[in-house]
């Protein structure tokens, strides 16, 4: 039994040391709490408020004038207006394209060397064709002209 009234006896030491410091503490904080309270308060700013106080009046911030705004807002006002500019509309862009334009535009290059090709093969068939007649160039070439020239009317 004796353990358990040693035991109690501990206990209450405990209890009265927890409350003493409790005690302490409070008192402490309090005090601290007054003292900084009293140092920290800041001094007021009136703003839009005016007091009636003379003490307070010194707190009182100057009035201010609102600033001309007038010439920002012109400026403001000429870098919007809208300048009529007269572009010209490539109507390539504008208008559709067909489905096969990238295909041509791929092999332009390719259809481009079959066409010198094609006609250096015809001016030399012709030479060869006459080469071989025995008419003279000058009254094949009138001749050539003549036909262009009547195709030509007939299209018109």
């Amino acid at each position: 039994m004796s353990d358990v009234g040693s035991l109690a006896e501990a206990a209450r030491k405990r209890k009265e040391r927890l409350k003493n410091l409790k005690g302490k503490q409070n008192t402490t904080e309090s005090e601290v709490a007054d003292s900084e309270l009293s140092e920290k308060l800041p001094k007021p700013v009136f703003r839009s408020y005016r007091p009636h106080d003379e003490n307070l009046q010194e707190s009182l911030l100057p009035t201010t004038k609102p600033e001309d705004v007038t010439v920002k807002v012109k400026d403001q006002l000429d870098a919007t207006k809208i300048k009529d500019v007269v572009e010209e509309v490539d109507l390539m862009n504008l208008a559709p394209r067909k489905p096969d334009w990238d295909l041509k535009r791929d092999i332009a290059k390719k259809l481009e060397k079959l066409e010198r090709r094609t006609q250096r093969a015809i001016a030399e068939l012709i030479r060869d064709r006459l080469q071989n007649s025995d008419q003279d160039l000058a009254l094949v070439v009138n001749a050539g002209e003549a036909i262009a020239r009547t195709e030509e009317d007939e299209d018109d």
